[in-house]
């Protein structure tokens, strides 16, 4: 089977970001598939083309349209609309039997309806946030007729999909409510990377002594973006409440609009460099060795409703590593969470989530079984075989689906 794999942020374990894609598509690879992905630049040529490499038998053709998350909302959306038009030239080139395309953002469908319809193939699209609700409820669009755009776009996405792929039962939930029918739906989360993750404490002791972490302190780590739905800063607050106490260091890792903020808040603070510690963002490769740094990992969100629908590669980086989750929302997480005893969610209130960090670090044997349930709870629920084995069952299953109906035409 050839596979036209769309993802406008894809990224290798040599890069910061989450590798989702590229498991994913290195897995259909090993299974006999060829796969090709179109995405956007980080390194774009001095020329402005577009490069090919091969990353694990992945062909990746990378498009020169820069995008970060520290870019402000009509600039991202400038970039959606630019690598979308590009993008759909590209794809549109690339013999395939499957168009499989993943969001955010949701423009991503243009050009992959383009390349399903140029091909004459099916087109399998994947949820990874519900857009447009999510960016209407953050007020990132305010304007009618953006709106309105959005929503179009995404009944557009639907009705032009064999099948959808929604990353969590909420997301689920979602699509179906947007007409979308659920026997066509399959829910793959996020999953856990369980050789990539493997705890070696040595390494994470080493971790700490070149970062300046006190080697008996219980670490709570937050290892992703920076950006506004983030709320990063709730962790800076906690550290405040928590600064006379040694027994507790933050371990906050990555970039992103926000993070300036959280600097300087850090800073007020007065525990910016002594039980705070703030790391540009690694590759996922190096920021295995922050999570055996840590006891507890961390996901956090502002309060909105949409958000406990979500899918954070963080958490199940954490559940990987072997560390107790500690979430300040709430959703499908925090009942995985309390059904399996792998983690707690962490109260909105500054002062009473410093309260219950503090009790939990004080029972270090408490921390240590959560880690165990969480890393088996991954073991179990989210091995990244077995879910890749489960999207490879989705698009042969919509391959098959085409041409029966194709040969029902013809």
């Amino acid at each position: 089977m050839r596979i036209c794999y769309l993802h406008q942020y894809f990224k290798t374990p040599s890069m910061s970001g989450g590798t989702r894609s590229y498991e994913m598509a290195r897995r259909l690879v090993a299974a006999g598939h060829e796969v090709t992905m179109v995405t956007s630049d980080p390194s774009p040529r001095a020329d402005g083309g577009t490069r090919i490499t091969r990353e694990e038998g992945i062909e990746v053709h990378w498009i020169p349209v820069p995008y970060s998350n520290s870019m402000s909302y009509p600039r991202r959306v400038r970039a959606f609309l630019s690598f979308a038009m590009r993008a759909a030239r590209v794809a549109s080139a690339i013999p395939c039997d499957v168009v499989f395309a993943t969001s955010t953002p949701l423009t991503i469908a243009l050009p992959a309806a383009r390349a399903a319809s140029r091909h004459r193939v099916p087109l399998v699209f994947e949820v990874r946030d519900l857009w447009p609700a999510l960016p209407v409820a953050m007020g990132a669009l305010r304007n009618p007729l953006l709106r309105r755009a959005a929503r179009r776009l995404e009944r557009f996405a639907y009705a032009r999909s064999t099948r959808v792929v929604a990353l969590s039962p909420g997301m689920r939930v979602g699509i179906e409510a947007a007409g979308f029918p659920g026997d066509r739906i399959a829910t793959i989360p996020n999953g856990a990377d369980l050789e990539l993750f493997a705890r070696r404490p040595e390494e994470g002791r080493a971790f700490r002594r070149e970062h300046g972490i006190p080697q008996d302190a219980v670490t709570v780590l937050y290892a992703g973006t920076f950006g506004r739905i983030n709320g990063v800063d709730h962790l800076v607050q906690i550290a405040r409440e928590l600064s006379g106490d040694p027994r507790v260091h933050f371990l906050l890792v990555g970039e992103g609009f926000e993070r300036e903020r959280v600097e300087r808040a850090a800073a007020e603070a007065g525990v910016l460099g002594r039980t705070l510690t703030l790391l540009p963002a690694l590759p996922k490769s190096e920021v295995r060795r922050a999570f055996w740094a840590s006891e507890v990992a961390t996901s956090l969100f502002i309060p909105l409703p949409e958000m406990e629908a979500n899918s954070a590669n963080k958490f199940f980086d954490g559940l990987s590593a072997g560390c107790c989750l500690a979430i300040n929302y709430g959703g499908w997480h925090e009942q995985l969470l309390a059904e399996h005893d792998a983690g707690f969610r962490l109260p909105r209130d500054p002062a009473a989530a410093a309260a219950l960090l503090r009790e939990w670090c004080g029972r270090p044997q408490r921390l240590e079984e959560a880690g165990r349930n969480a890393r088996r709870l991954a073991e179990e629920r989210f091995s990244r075989d077995r879910l890749a084995g489960e999207l490879e069952g989705v698009l042969v299953d919509a391959v098959e689906a085409h041409r029966s109906a194709s040969r029902r035409r013809g």
